[in-house]
């Protein structure tokens, strides 16, 4: 049992629940401290960690299981854990119904606007893995899904939302669509080839980078605008100048010509960035607390 259960952790990247756990901290730091005056509880943070495990195990695991025919003929995918018979699609599903379970137990010891807006939330967990089917716009359900983890925070120590966590929702939207354009690049010419819908594939490598460009700036700007309506300081604005090179550093790995250092530009600078942010938010404001 617990080697299927590494190998179900391996094929799901748990470790990369890096991406998603850092901005919904921040979230819930924000939310509280703008609405509250205080940080969260021990306990809220807790609670947070659980449901964003849960969904975010649930909803890629349900992504391999969804996507198992096409990862059994893309060659770099084709040595994933269900296409290489590792572990059976019954066990898999066994694991997502405890995650799904672990999401809305967790939940349940959050706010009651948390527990109303789930559906919302499962439904997309569950639904992007399907839009490549029929949609270029793939990326930004992708990007809507993972904007949901600061959203998330934010309700979930404050049962409110407001524009602040809006304007937040949507920069995590940004960034998280943009690093899965460059991610998608790679399975270009296999989606056209397969009749997958993509961006890369639809309009070309060049266009789906510029677009990420795009994207990523307007990353900046949200960022920005969050120093300047949540009453952050100077330690903030330190973590996002860091940010900003990781994010500049990032579009100069890659080119529509050179797509080697992919892997790092979207593993390694984006685990980076989202670390860094919470850092110097969650210092910012427990130095700001205790002044």
């Amino acid at each position: 049992m617990f080697t299927k259960l590494k190998i179900f952790l391996e094929m799901i990247k748990f470790e990369h629940s890096v991406f998603a756990l850092p901005f919904a901290f921040m979230g819930a730091i924000l939310g509280s401290v703008v609405l509250n005056g205080h940080l969260p509880s021990w306990a809220q943070i807790g609670w947070i960690t659980l449901a964003m495990v849960g969904a975010r195990t649930a909803a890629m695991a349900l992504n391999r299981v969804i996507d198992k025919t096409i990862d059994k003929k893309n060659p770099r995918t084709e040595n994933r854990a269900i296409p290489a018979g590792l572990i059976s699609i019954q066990q898999v599903i066994f694991y997502i119904l405890i995650s799904f379970a672990l999401l809305f137990w967790a939940t349940s010891h959050l706010s009651s606007l948390s527990m109303k807006l789930l559906p919302i939330a499962v439904f997309f967990l569950v639904f992007y893995s399907y839009t490549k089917r029929f949609t270029w716009t793939c990326h930004f359900f992708l990007g809507i899904t993972l904007g949901l983890a600061p959203l998330g925070g934010w309700v979930a120590v404050t049962g409110h939302i407001t524009w602040s966590s809006i304007i937040f929702y949507l920069t995590v939207v940004c960034w998280s669509t943009g690093f899965d354009l460059i991610y998608a690049c790679q399975d270009a010419e296999f989606d056209r080839n397969e009749g997958l819908h993509s961006l890369p594939s639809r309009f070309g490598i060049k266009a789906a980078l510029h677009t990420a460009r795009v994207l990523h700036v307007l990353t900046a700007v949200g960022l920005i605008t969050l120093f300047f309506i949540t009453n952050l300081s100077w330690l903030y604005l330190i973590g996002l100048v860091i940010a900003y090179f990781i994010l500049y550093k990032e579009h100069r790995l890659v080119s529509p010509q050179d797509l080697s250092k992919l892997n790092t530009a979207f593993f390694t600078m984006n685990g980076v960035l989202s670390l860094v942010m919470f850092a110097f938010t969650w210092l910012d404001v427990l130095l700001r607390q205790h002044s």
